[in-house]
């Protein structure tokens, strides 16, 4: 290749990359999240423990249900399942809490 190629290459790979950049930061603000619209730690909390405890009524509808006969087994085993896992990650969660606390009481003060 002779250097006018070379240099007709760089230029139009040049001109390529600074196309995608300008690109990228016209389209960056679009998908920056606003500080307006950030939930609080509270907000966060109190609507996994909503979720929690319909994940928790839920169940125990389908169980009920499903003794008097008037839900699918596989229905039940789906919400005994989900209500296994909710409660796990509850004690796990739990667990963390308590072990970051023990922690914090173990520093010197």
């Amino acid at each position: 290749m002779d250097m006018k190629a070379v240099s007709a290459i760089q230029k139009f790979t040049d001109a390529r990359s600074a196309s995608a950049i300008q690109n990228y930061v016209q389209a960056r603000p679009a998908t920056e999240p606003k500080p307006d619209e950030t939930p609080t730690v509270t907000e966060v909390v109190k609507d996994v423990a909503i979720d929690f405890a319909q994940t928790l009524a839920e169940s125990e509808e389908t169980a009920k249900a499903s003794m008097i006969g008037d839900a699918d087994p596989h229905a039940l085993v789906q919400a005994l399942a989900q209500t296994e896992l909710a409660v796990e990650a509850a004690v796990t969660v739990r667990n963390k809490v308590v072990e970051a606390y023990q922690e914090i009481l173990r520093m010197p003060v």
